[in-house]
């Protein structure tokens, strides 16, 4: 039998009750799991719920309020351990991701000590909190899910056209299209099924595909001729039953302010952090937007927000036939897109993510954390701080830093990095190290007022920042140029008339590089500073796949150096070779470790995760140069 929680704030309707299902310590960790469901019951005509897209088409209870539920899952260290801070991370898909990149955990579902991997986030005390919010996913755990009402008219069922665009890495004659899989066809022969395609996933139109020559059942689409890998499809038909979708972010709200704001919560806390990571990342900055974080009783919901690896980019979830389980790639920036108000050229309207009639003072404080992979594409990470046209660098917010960590792709690659969908090899920077200081950086600025590092990023001023054209990538043999790529266009705002621009296509500005290919701004870990390689935020689709002329979608590169000079002369690589830079492996590491410290010493790393940084460069010369020396200590 579930234990019971009643909110006091069920008046109001935030949280209605929450159903404790197991609790339990991990292990001798000082940290307990509470693992269960938190049922909300919201007012309709709430001003702070008005916002919400077909609330007003949801069903109600005898009190008038709407309801809904999530999973819940928190890991809350015992007293006195706790800094008094939660760590709400943002599920991406339904999945935990910061014990592993935060903590160098494997499992979702700690129940030992030694499953809480290095234990980073435990040593400082945060509380940990998940909550379904997407609504989308199959009920297959560990992922995490909201359920939500369908909206309605009076009870007849709404219908209209749905649509989404894949690129299948395979020849098939079916495709089940992930991004409607809660959205089945309800007329599949009617006038609005329609399948296009095109030969890139950017920059054309599609041709539509005879009517005779395929099928649509469910959300599976047959082609009679077959798939062919490489190129972008579209498929479109009407469905039914719009779920009210944005009240995943009130789920994000209404947790967020339980646990700060009512004693009797779970895991009672003081401070509040959003953090996301790419699909989740996008949440936060929408979450923004969209003024969820002022809660119902007009109180600040985060005191600060982790975006990280979003680019300029929100989520399309607070609109009908929404589709959160979409992965972005084929557009997911809308105006606006940088956090101060400015005047859109393309639109005339004039709007900041953070500067809007929504936002209610309380705006938090914001890390914006970039690798090149949000800049090289739809993500637009450029516009974050320049103008929408991407013709002037924009001044920040004092709330606001952005981070670009150089020489990175989305999610670090395993090491050693191997060749996956890719023309070269995936690359295996590991960011997670500056993650790791920019959280405690956060915490010290929210609650004891010590300002983070200074925002470390590419700019026009100092042409650091470029157009793709100008990038000045080295000729290596067997690397494709990125110069002719483009970044897509920009998807609709429903929030702005007209869409604020819709299908206007968006600048592609992408940090510049050096002689080596490694980009010249932003923090540099030893990996790019003393480098062995060049790493970069894009990969060329294998011919294999299709389309070796378009990116595999969020990959980067790892590109070795030669070992020597009479093999970079034969091969004609204009990049210098290890031995030509590193008399020894010895010289290599000491720089290594300079390298390493002068970040340490600036606040992008943490001192104790040095003897790790430095063994890894450490195997990383061993996996590239046939030599062998012993490790400086440190």
């Amino acid at each position: 039998m579930p234990l019971l929680l009643l909110s006091a704030g069920v008046a109001r309707g935030e949280v209605a009750r929450v159903e404790i299902a197991r609790r339990a310590d991990v292990g001798a960790s000082g940290y307990e799991k509470i693992v269960g469901r938190i049922h909300f019951a919201v007012d309709p005509q709430d001003p702070h719920n008005r916002i919400v897209v077909d609330l007003e088409k949801a069903p109600v209870n005898r009190s008038g309020r709407v309801e809904f539920s999530s999973d819940l899952y928190i890991l809350s260290p015992k007293a006195p351990r706790g800094n008094g801070a939660a760590l709400v991370e943002v599920l991406n898909r339904g999945r935990k991701l910061m014990l592993e990149g935060f903590n160098r955990s494997v499992s979702p579902d700690p129940e030992a000590e030694s499953e809480l991997g290095d234990g980073f986030l435990m040593r400082f005390g945060y509380t940990l909190v998940w909550v379904g919010w997407e609504f989308d996913l199959d009920d297959q755990p560990p992922a995490m899910r909201i359920q939500v009402p369908i909206a309605t008219d009076r009870g007849t069922a709404i219908t209209g056209v749905v649509r989404a665009a894949f690129t299948p890495n395979a020849r098939a004659t079916e495709f089940p299209v992930t991004d409607l899989s809660k959205y089945d066809a309800s007329d599949p022969d009617g006038p609005e099924s329609q399948l296009t395609v095109r030969p890139k996933m950017f920059g054309t139109r599609g041709e539509p595909i005879p009517r005779s020559r395929w099928r649509v059942r469910g959300h599976t689409v047959t082609l009679d001729s077959g798939f062919e890998p490489g190129k972008t499809y579209e498929i479109s038909y009407r469905a039914s039953n719009p779920p009210v979708a944005g009240l995943g972010l009130v789920a994000l709200r209404d947790t967020t302010a339980w646990l700060k704001h009512q004693p009797e919560a779970a895991a009672p806390v003081r401070y509040a952090y959003g953090f996301g990571v790419s699909q989740s990342g996008r949440v936060l900055r929408d979450f923004m937007y969209q003024g969820f974080n002022t809660d119902e009783h007009d109180r600040q919901v985060f005191d600060g927000v982790l975006s990280h690896i979003a680019g300029a980019s929100r989520i399309s979830l607070n609109e009908r036939w929404a589709k959160p389980i979409a992965g972005g790639a084929s557009g997911a920036a809308s105006f606006p897109f940088a956090d101060a108000s400015v005047r859109d050229p393309v639109s005339g309207a004039r709007e900041g993510l953070l500067d809007n009639n929504r936002m209610g003072g309380h705006a938090p404080k914001v890390f914006y954390t970039n690798t090149p992979v949000e800049y090289w594409g739809s993500r637009a990470a450029a516009l974050v701080h320049t103008t929408p046209a991407g013709t002037a660098d924009l001044p920040l917010p004092e709330n606001v830093r952005v981070y670009f960590i150089a020489g990175t792709q989305h999610v670090p690659s395993r090491f050693p990095p191997v060749v996956t969908n890719g023309q070269q090899t995936d690359n295996a920077v590991d960011y997670w190290w500056t993650m790791r200081a920019l959280l405690l950086a956060m915490h010290k600025w929210v609650k004891e007022g010590v300002a983070p590092p200074p925002s470390l990023y590419p700019r026009l001023q100092d042409h650091t920042l470029v157009p793709a054209a100008a990038i000045a990538f080295p000729a290596v043999p067997g690397v494709s140029s990125p110069r002719s790529l483009t970044a897509g266009e920009r998807i609709a705002n429903p929030l702005l008339p007209g869409g604020a621009g819709g299908g206007a296509p968006l600048p592609l500005l992408v940090p510049q590089v050096d002689e080596d290919g490694n980009e010249r701004a932003g923090i540099r870990l030893p990996d790019v500073a003393v480098p062995l390689a060049t790493y970069t935020g894009w990969n060329f689709r294998q011919p294999a796949i299709g389309a070796p002329g378009e990116l595999v979608s969020l990959l980067g590169s790892s590109i070795p150096f030669s070992a020597t000079r009479a093999a970079r002369e034969a091969t004609k690589d204009p990049r210098k070779s290890i031995e030509e830079r590193y008399r020894t492996r010895d010289e290599y590491l000491a720089r290594v470790g300079e390298a390493l410290d002068a970040l340490v010493m600036k606040g992008y790393l943490i001192y104790d995760d040095g003897p790790r940084i430095l063994q890894r460069a450490t195997d990383q010369w061993d996996l590239l140069v046939p030599e062998r020396s012993p490790a400086p200590k440190r």
